[in-house]
């Protein structure tokens, strides 16, 4: 179908000319006649041609898509109010129906058939075997005081019993292999510290990195208690400040788990229960501004809380013995930022499970939040844990963005696992295994808290003293099989 055309007119009418015949079309071969494809060999116009009814209908669903989903609503609604009308996480869960009474009946009836299990608001024992070990420093100061004093009194080549016992006596405040670690850890930093001396304070790396690597106890793998004191003294003998501060809190909470920058304390109702509503009632509080409490709660099991008294005997503070949970307060502020907690231990196969860390809004998703985890599955894998489970709601975005930039992998979704404020949760289980930590995760999550140059220097660092280690440990054993051979 040949189209007459002035060869003057501009493209614009021309174009207007060519489509004003479509609706004239009599065949295919027409339609490719007008815009000159006709020539084309029979296998290339059809494939424009189907290239051009995949065009369209792309098009067609994409607008009804647009219409019938709802979008062109939603931004009407948003020019008229200004406002975003897609609904937050919090929002969606809401909105979730809730279970039919007789299921909710059911529930407290085969509850009843049971006794409840024993809670406690006291440090539990697996809070006990997490922290750092450390020994009775007020008591044994006081021995030391002694033991200082008969020595300055005594004679000089005199024995002294009763200056004996005390010295006896002292070693009960120590931890089994507590000093033994603090010698072995002194000496290797003093043949090479992680910086440069502080001024006036020889000995402050020396000490610090053994505070450190003793702390971390003896059933701690020996790498994991090299990296814990390397980080430890380079964090705390940063400046005269830093040394002083984190001096003056060993001696008052040994046992904390420090890191860059946070430390992990054990909850305790006395320190942490009135800064913990603070932050997550959701009132306006120090430098944060008023928000929704449900920003914290919606996906929890517990919460919002009316009154102190309500949060006191919520399972945030009152705990199992296989349970365990710590405040994470932020090293710059000393102020308390949320509580990272533990449950489900399960020591006969080595599995244990992370909760999804209570936050105030301000600070969920920062490096604060990232470190408490990395801090707490560092410890839990050095003292032989398999694997650790991670289970979020399947609807709570932030835990489920968390888990993917703490390197957990999914392993699966359960429908219907629990009953969470009278309404069904389906869980995503994520997982992390010892081996994946031993072989990648760990560095990847390093490298992402302390940057890589750090992460490549305590790479070096800890190839060098595990090949100190290891040459050690081969000439005690040859020490020791001279003096079985000479014995014989």
């Amino acid at each position: 179908m040949a189209i007459n055309m002035d060869p003057d007119a501009s493209d614009f009418e021309k174009l207007k000319i060519a489509l004003g015949t479509i609706g004239k079309f009599a065949s295919i071969e027409g339609a490719l006649e007008v815009f000159g494809l006709s020539d084309l060999p029979v296998a290339q116009r059809y494939g424009i041609l189907g290239g051009c009814v995949v065009f369209v209908t792309t098009i067609s669903s994409i607008f009804a898509l647009l219409v019938f989903g709802g979008s062109f609503t939603r931004l009407a609604e948003q020019s008229e109010t200004g406002e975003k009308t897609i609904p937050k996480a919090v929002e969606l869960r809401k909105g979730r129906p809730l279970l039919l009474e007789r299921l909710l009946e059911a529930r407290a009836r085969l509850m009843g058939n049971y006794p409840k299990e024993p809670m406690t608001e006291d440090m539990t024992i697996l809070t006990k075997t997490l922290l750092n070990e450390s020994p009775d420093v007020k008591r044994a100061g006081e021995i030391k005081v002694l033991i200082d004093k008969m020595e300055r009194e005594s004679s000089k080549g005199e024995p002294n019993l009763e200056l004996e016992k005390k010295r006896k006596d002292l070693r009960k405040y120590l931890p089994d292999g507590y000093e033994e670690n603090y010698i072995e850890a002194y000496q290797r930093c003093q043949g090479k510290p992680g910086g440069p001396t502080l001024g006036g304070k020889p000995e402050a790396r020396f000490e610090a990195y053994a505070r450190g690597f003793s702390g971390c106890g003896t059933h701690t793998s020996h790498s994991y208690r090299r990296s814990y004191g390397r980080l430890y003294e380079a964090m705390t003998c940063d400046t005269f400040k830093t040394q002083e501060k984190f001096q003056d809190l060993w001696f008052e909470r040994p046992g904390d788990i420090v890191g860059r920058t946070v430390r992990l304390e054990p909850v305790e109702i006395s320190r942490h229960l009135q800064e913990f509503y603070n932050i997550t009632c959701g009132e306006a509080y120090l430098d944060g501004k008023a928000f929704d409490p449900d920003d914290v709660w919606a996906f929890r099991e517990a919460g919002p809380f009316a009154d102190l008294n309500e949060l006191r005997n919520s399972n945030i503070f009152q705990r199992k013995q296989n349970e365990a949970a710590f405040a994470i307060i932020d090293n710059v502020t000393d102020r308390m930022c949320g509580i990272i907690a533990l449950k489900n231990d399960d020591p006969k196969n080595l599995n244990i499970s992370l909760e999804v860390s209570f936050m105030k809004p301000i600070s969920e998703g920062t490096v604060e939040q990232i470190e408490a985890c990395f801090l707490l599955l560092d410890r839990l894998f050095a003292l032989g844990y398999r694997r650790i489970q991670y289970s979020v709601d399947s609807m709570d975005s932030d835990a489920k963005l968390l888990a993917g930039r703490m390197g957990f992998t999914q392993e699966g979704l359960i429908p219907k696992q629990m009953i969470v404020k009278e309404s069904s949760r389906d869980s995503i289980i994520y997982g992390m295994l010892n081996n994946d930590w031993e072989k990648g995760a760990r560095s990847f999550y390093f490298k992402k808290l302390h940057g890589l140059k750090a992460q490549k220097s305590d790479a070096t660092r800890e190839h060098n003293e595990g090949q100190y280690d290891e040459q050690q440990r081969l000439l005690k054993q040859i020490e020791l099989a001279k003096k079985e051979k000479n014995k014989a």
